[in-house]
């Protein structure tokens, strides 16, 4: 079943690419920040008013090369981890324990690899999907609703994930959790602590529509 009928994807790209224009051979002289890349996308029929609690991982799950090797917490993760809870409870969602059967989860993924071209979230998730533990989120058996989105890709210096999925409608969504909507970011020097709180905001800030009220 596809539940991305109308997919929405906003790609944004930092003011300072377009002043880098004028110089010579302006994409090689871009800074760290300048490249980097934010990508969301959100499921058309998602109504994020009917939410109002979350719960966010405590961890990255990270993946190298499409294997999954664990989870990490570290200085980067802690500051991105509390600028995204901090966000979500400033647009009025209350953070609550996993066990508090939260509407919303929230997952952060870091993933790296050494190829560039085209991919498909679909082909993605049915791959790779073993790294979105069921049982973190205490749905264990359930499955996950793969996208359909295609776009570029270039992350030999890595890229950070970030996921929303329904918990709330689990059960009446044939017993699955179903994504609402991801976040991507590419590009240089993603994963330095000092850029994580930036990074969150600059994700949310073109999903205005992820609110608790109207």
């Amino acid at each position: 079943m596809n539940t991305f009928s109308k997919p929405l994807a906003c790609i944004a790209l930092c003011a300072g690419i377009f002043a880098a224009g004028c110089k010579k051979e302006p994409l090689n002289n871009l800074s760290n920040e300048e490249t980097r890349i934010y990508v969301t996308q959100v499921d058309s029929s998602a109504r994020f008013q009917g939410y109002k609690t979350f719960s966010i991982a405590d961890s990255a799950d990270i993946i190298e090369d499409n294997q999954f090797l664990g989870r990490q917490l570290g200085p980067y993760e802690s500051g991105l981890i509390a600028q995204l809870s901090q966000s979500l409870q400033q647009r009025g969602y209350t953070l609550v324990p996993k066990a508090s059967n939260p509407d919303l989860a929230v997952n952060v993924s870091e993933v790296s690899n050494t190829s560039t071209g085209l991919f498909s979230y679909s082909d993605y998730w049915d791959n790779y999907g073993l790294y979105y533990d069921p049982y973190y989120w205490g749905y264990p058996g359930y499955g996950y609703y793969p996208p359909t989105f295609i776009g570029s890709y270039s992350i030999e210096s890595g890229g950070l994930e970030v996921d929303i999925l329904d918990l709330k409608n689990a059960a009446a969504n044939g017993n699955k959790l179903k994504l609402l909507w991801s976040g991507l970011v590419r590009g240089e020097d993603i994963f330095n602590p000092a850029n994580a709180p930036a990074e969150a905001k600059a994700l949310l800030e073109q999903s205005s529509y992820i609110k608790a009220t109207n």
